[in-house]
């Protein structure tokens, strides 16, 4: 064995550089399911920045300094403060906001959220078959960004108005009737943030054919407002 690692040590080391590259620098993370729907499909594997927040020790939650903050609209990869789950979510409201939602939508500091013209699309819901799905843009402030409900389904619509503390967020799913986000999972720390997801690097069809979806690849998941 001793042989064998001294034969290999240039291989060992990059190996080593490479899983600290992963862990503190930059990531990539396969979307394995339907709560991110419509900007995020199962099968796109999405770029994560992980020094656009924090930086950390490798392979550790431990914060050594932070490099950007947050803003309302971003999605974020993090541990799910419930059970540690790597989720991706998008982040709604910030330290030392007031935020609820009535009948699905968002109330900021006051402010209720912006809606677009509604379109439909079909969901397939696994176990349940094809459903009618609503989407609208939906402005939160200067950003804005494509979400849907599923009316057919019971969903948590609606929570009482709660001040975000400090260094803690709030992610929604933009499938808002099908994500376990903040409103099950609870807020989440900042030490559990793992990094801003920049754009889809490439993306299959698994849950139908397999087949590469061209069109994703290298799109950006912010376009321009």
């Amino acid at each position: 064995m001793k042989n064998w690692a001294r034969a290999n040590k240039g291989f060992l080391l990059f190996l080593m550089l490479f899983g600290v590259f992963r862990t503190a620098v930059a990531d990539w993370n396969p979307i394995p399911s339907s709560s991110m729907h419509p900007n995020l499909l199962e099968g796109d594997v999405v770029f994560v920045n992980r020094l656009a927040y924090n930086v950390k020790v490798p392979l550790t939650d431990i914060v050594i300094s932070q490099t950007g903050e947050p803003q309302r609209g971003d999605i974020v990869t993090f541990s799910s403060p419930r059970n540690g789950t790597r989720l991706i979510k998008r982040v709604i409201a910030l330290p030392g906001d007031r935020v609820e939602m009535r009948n699905e939508q968002l109330i900021i500091n006051g402010k209720p959220a912006g809606y677009g013209i509604a379109s439909e699309a079909v969901e397939n819901i696994k176990g349940v078959g094809n459903l009618t799905a609503v989407r609208v843009d939906e402005s939160l402030g200067d950003r804005s960004h494509a979400i849907q409900f599923l009316p057919q389904i019971q969903a948590r619509r609606n929570f009482d108005p709660i001040v975000v503390p400090p260094g803690q967020y709030m992610m929604l799913g933009d499938n808002r009737d099908n994500s376990e986000d903040s409103r099950f999972i609870g807020l989440v720390p900042r030490a559990l943030l793992i990094g801003r997801a920049e754009r889809v690097l490439a993306s299959a069809d698994i849950t139908g054919n397999w087949m590469p979806r061209t069109e994703r690849f290298g799109m950006s998941l912010y376009p321009k407002q």
